[in-house]
């Protein structure tokens, strides 16, 4: 039985890098795996989507916490079940980057520097604002990935289809979290 050895050289070079790295590094083949190895852009892509997940997921908990107002209690579940379904879609997206062999930056302040998400505010927000906020921040982060589908459809449409899941979900999310500050139309 053939074995590997594991590599003798030093990683000082890494260490003291700079906090925000760009997290693009790939991961050199380990063992037996063989599979598909994420080109440079792929992974840049897949980690534009993870800051924005990431980031929606924390904001999603602020606005959790400090909403205040008219359905209340229905507008903090929601946002809790939004808040658990993206920490899902991060993990996957995270996950599938390690499994193509690129390194996923979810460090808070990566995130904060590369997110497309607009800031949110800060102290109590009530359910109408809450609404309006929640929803452009979920068609955000389906915008990044709208933006960089085609781009890794061509390179590796398994991934796209992880995407094409999750903007079917966060769409819905939408669609949904909007629905309580619309009024029916006429005709």
């Amino acid at each position: 039985m053939a074995t590997t050895k594991a590599s003798t050289k030093s990683d000082s070079k890494n260490k003291g890098a700079a906090r925000g790295g760009s997290g693009e590094k790939s991961t050199r083949r380990q063992n037996a795996e063989k599979g598909f190895v994420a080109s440079k852009q792929l992974g840049k892509n897949l980690q534009a989507v993870l800051v924005d997940l990431l980031e929606l997921s924390m904001q999603g908990k602020q606005a959790h916490w400090n909403v205040v107002g008219r359905n209340f209690r229905d507008t903090h579940l929601q946002l809790d079940e939004i808040v658990a379904a993206v920490r899902t879609f991060s993990d996957t997206i995270a996950e599938r980057m390690r499994a193509l062999h690129a390194v996923p930056d979810g460090r808070s302040d990566t995130v904060a520097s590369t997110t497309t998400l607009p800031e949110y505010p800060q102290g109590e927000i009530t359910t109408t604002e809450t609404v309006d906020l929640i929803t452009v921040r979920l068609e955000a982060t389906v915008g990044t990935m709208r933006d960089v589908h085609d781009p890794i459809d061509e390179e590796d449409p398994t991934t796209a289809d992880i995407l094409h899941e999750i903007i079917d979900t966060l769409e819905q999310f939408a669609w949904m979290v909007s629905a309580e500050n619309r009024t029916p139309s006429k005709g």
